[in-house]
This record gives structure tokens, sequence and C-alpha cells, in this order.
């Protein structure tokens, strides 16, 4: 019988061991992966790729994919990346600018707008990563005092940023993911009625910036901005 007992606990010793082990292991896999999509979303590589900082052939040389159509900028904040379009909103929810797999995606233009962002009402989307990483930063702007801080930004169009446009952001709000007259840009003339009804009534075009509202998944913080031609 004690010979028994003696089997049965070195086989719960060996068990609990090896529960253990794994569950280190697991720990350990989640620390990495976490720092790896904030390491990955976080690759201040990218900006010597951004248009007016580089030249030509380099521009010409550069590894980001043809899918990028303009270079977003906000001003005093973490906000400055490539823009990219895909054949629809889901491709570069997990693709990098490279075109490689990446949890944290890109920021990318909606796929039913024009790539030279002239429509009257562009979308930009961008995953909600941690410390103002990705589109992160836009949870700041739903502070009024911040918003009124941090007004401007800048647009880069196409890949050689030939076509600058300045940006003056004035509003922010969280709103449902299926809101039509925020996440579809033929409905701009009821958003325009929307935003008139704030105080904003100019004509000029629209580019919205989008990401999730924490950790709600049907919920998003829309941070809107005028495009200011010369």
């Amino acid at each position: 019988m004690k010979q028994f007992w003696k089997v049965m606990n070195t086989i719960y010793e060996k068990t609990m061991l090896g529960i253990f082990i794994v569950a280190l292991l697991v720990v350990i896999y989640a620390f990495y992966d976490t720092w790896y999509i904030f390491d990955h979303a976080n690759d201040s590589s990218l900006l010597k790729f951004r248009p007016n900082r580089v030249n030509a052939a380099e521009i010409e040389d550069s590894p980001i994919t043809s899918d990028m159509v303009a270079w977003i900028t906000i001003d005093g904040t973490n906000i400055d990346y490539p823009v990219m379009q895909g054949t629809n909103n889901s491709q570069y929810l997990n693709l990098d600018p490279y075109g490689n797999f990446s949890l944290s995606g890109s920021i990318f233009l909606d796929s039913r707008n024009s790539a030279d962002f002239t429509d009257q009402y562009s979308i930009i989307y961008g995953h909600h990563m941690e410390y103002g990483v990705m589109f992160g930063a836009l949870d700041d702007f739903l502070n009024e005092d911040y918003l009124k801080s941090h007004t401007t930004g800048e647009l880069l169009i196409g890949r050689d940023g030939k076509t600058v446009y300045k940006l003056e952001l004035f509003y922010a709000m969280t709103t449902d993911a299926k809101e039509e007259k925020v996440f579809d840009p033929e409905h701009v003339d009821e958003l325009r009625q929307f935003l008139e009804a704030q105080g904003f009534d100019r004509d000029n075009r629209i580019v919205c910036l989008s990401t999730c509202a924490g950790g709600a998944s049907t919920t998003r913080t829309a941070v809107f901005a005028y495009i200011l031609e010369d």
C-alpha cells in the first residue's frame, strides 16, 4: 500500500509540475505576443518612407506596397503613417504596409472612397492600440480641451506625396459601428446635416478617422477633419 501511494504521489508531483510548466509557457507566450503586436504597430522604420522625407528614387524603391494611397500625420500625436487601400475593408485589418500578416494591421482608406481623396467624405480606419499607437491616439480627442489644442495635421496624397492637404480637426464622438451617416460615404448629406446641428457647417471636404472605442466591439470613436486646399 505504501508503495502504491508513493507511486501516486510521484505521478501527482510530475503532473502538477507539467501543468505549471505549461501555464508558465502560456504566460510567456502571452507577454511575447503582446510585445510583438505593440512593437510591430510602433515600427518607426516606416517613417523613412514618408514621401516628403525621401527622394524620388527612394520612393520608387519603397517596400511599402502599391496599395499605399496617402500618408497621414496628426500633429502632436503618434499618428504618422502610410494610408493603404484594399479591394475591401477587411484586407488591411491584418496586413502591414509591406503586405505581410500583422495583427496590428495598417491604417487604411475605405475601399469605397476615391484614392485621391476627392470625395466629399472619406473614411480612414485603424486599429485601437495601447499608448496612442496606430489609432489608439484618437481616444484623447474625445476630450474637448485636447481637441482644441490638437487641430492640425497633413495628408500627403499618393506615393510621391506631391499633392499636400492640410487637415483641420474639429469634432470627435463615439458612435455605433453600423451608423450609416458616419460609416457609409454615400450618406454624406446626412452627415453634413448632423454636423451642422453641432455647429459645423463649412462646405470643405471631410475625412473621418475611426477606430474601436476601447474594448467595445460595436462602438467606434470617430474624429472628423476638414480637408483644406491652398
